[in-house]
């Protein structure tokens, strides 16, 4: 009999995406022989991934995904689910939230306190680079320059292809975070391989540098909770691609370059924060004409021509 993990992947779902949803159907069900899937067994599946916080949305997808390779038997489990009322998550319409400068600025004073030495440099990653939860992870040190004049990093495998090999210059944020994680990193290992994984497997210490770490889940729910700041891990990026879009230094062909697929409900929000950072600098310029035209709203006084004329008494018809 064949595993989940075997099941004949159609052509239809031979994309990107399709590849990220398998990753996370494995790493649940893998185990599992395929004919032991049941309602019981999606709802399950959709609740340990609600706890790792992932989007409902995505959920679905995967949730799809897994019936789609199921076949026939998908097919039967997807028409009971539907009929009770089981079949997906409720979406909100909310594109997620952008944490306030406070918010962003506690969590990673609590990242850079806390006791993992990952969760800091991870943060980092998706505040300076806007980078998924998967995309972190997963990364390997040969995708990443840090000692170049121009640092960068070039994503691995990610959600779309849009995603996928995008190249992210490391602002000096990063790149600082970084070479001193790498310092670490050379300590705890003795050495850095371009194919070994820049957070390592291990728990509660990284042990095994060829295998990346499955969650940082705990680490991160530890720094939320210090930081008393309430929101996802995937909060992160919005914050990043929202702090692109209010710089007035990011056009829209620019935030999808660097963050890779953003949905046209979230570029057309985007869009709408770039356009409040244009009118706003666009506006300061009206702002300096009208103190420059007005000096006494400069200086509180009037100036030495008109209180001349003010003093001057009208004449007495």
């Amino acid at each position: 009999m064949k595993r989940v993990r075997q099941a004949e992947v159609q052509p239809a779902t031979r994309m990107r995406s399709g590849e990220y949803a398998l990753g996370n159907v494995t790493r649940h069900l893998g185990e599992q022989m395929a004919v032991e899937v049941a309602e019981k067994t999606v709802k399950a599946y959709q609740s340990d991934r609600l706890k790792e916080e992932a989007a409902p949305k995505t959920i679905n997808e995967e949730v799809g995904f897994l019936l789609r390779l199921l076949g026939d038997q998908g097919d039967g489990i997807r028409g009971r689910l539907r009929r009770q009322k089981a079949l997906k998550l409720p979406v909100l319409k909310s594109i997620g939230k952008a944490y306030a400068p406070e918010q962003r600025g506690q969590l990673i004073a609590q990242a850079k306190a806390a006791r993992s030495r990952a969760i800091y440099p991870a943060l980092m990653l998706a505040l300076h680079a806007g980078m998924r939860d998967k995309e972190i992870r997963t990364m390997q040190w040969e995708r990443m320059d840090l000692f170049s004049p121009d640092p960068y990093l070039i994503v691995g495998d990610s959600k779309t292809d849009a995603g996928t090999g995008r190249t992210i210059p490391l602002n000096s944020e990063l790149l600082a975070a970084m070479v001193d994680y790498s310092k670490w990193y050379t300590s705890r290992f003795g050495t850095i391989q371009p194919d070994w994984y820049v957070f390592p497997f291990g728990k509660p210490r990284p042990k095994d540098p060829t295998r990346p770490v499955t969650t940082l889940k705990t680490s991160w729910g530890n720094a939320k909770k210090r930081a008393k700041v309430q929101g996802r891990w995937h909060d992160n990026r919005h914050t990043f691609i929202t702090e692109l879009a209010e710089s007035g230094e990011a056009s829209d062909e620019t935030i999808r370059d660097i963050a890779g697929h953003v949905s046209k409900q979230m570029l057309k929000h985007y869009s709408h924060i770039g356009m409040q950072a244009k009118r706003r600098a666009v506006e300061s310029l009206v702002q300096k004409k009208t103190v420059a035209a007005s000096p006494e709203k400069e200086t509180g006084q009037i100036p030495e021509s008109s209180a001349k004329e003010s003093t001057k008494v009208a004449p007495v018809n």
